[in-house]
């Protein structure tokens, strides 16, 4: 992970890419797979699709930094799939606690609130940002 006082110098470099990054792989390898077949084309699917958009789009906002509002309106939109991928984690843990570790669930719902609030944070950061002149 990053650390406080280096530069970034791409999206790898910010520790919520790499936490959502990393909490994608957790619930697409050790709780999507454990669903039930009737689960298939809802909850496993909406899950596999937030998780997976919250790294894809701190990396795609980041291509656009020089952009204030255009990099803040990729935060904003992974807050809110950091948001559904977290209400789709307490729904497996309160719906399919014999078939998944609700504890596991409970993990990363608390690691997308960690998530969502460095999002937050960079988000507000980000608009009192202002590039070194040369």
């Amino acid at each position: 992970m990053a650390e406080q006082n280096n530069k970034i110098t791409s999206y790898r470099d910010l520790d919520v890419y790499q936490r959502s990054y990393n909490s994608s792989l957790i619930v697409c390898r050790q709780i999507i797979p454990k669903f039930p077949k009737e689960e298939r084309y809802d909850l496993t699917d909406q899950l596999r699709r937030s998780s997976k958009a919250v790294p894809r789009l701190i990396a795609e906002g980041y291509a656009k930094k020089h952009q204030r509002a255009g990099f803040q309106k990729y935060l904003d939109d992974a807050m809110a799939e950091a948001n559904e991928t977290s209400v789709g984690l307490c729904h497996a843990r309160d719906l399919y606690s014999n078939y998944i570790d609700p504890q596991l669930c409970q993990k990363l719902v608390d690691e997308y609130d960690i998530i969502g609030k460095q999002l937050f944070r960079l988000r507000e950061a980000w608009g009192r940002f202002k590039e070194p002149k040369n």
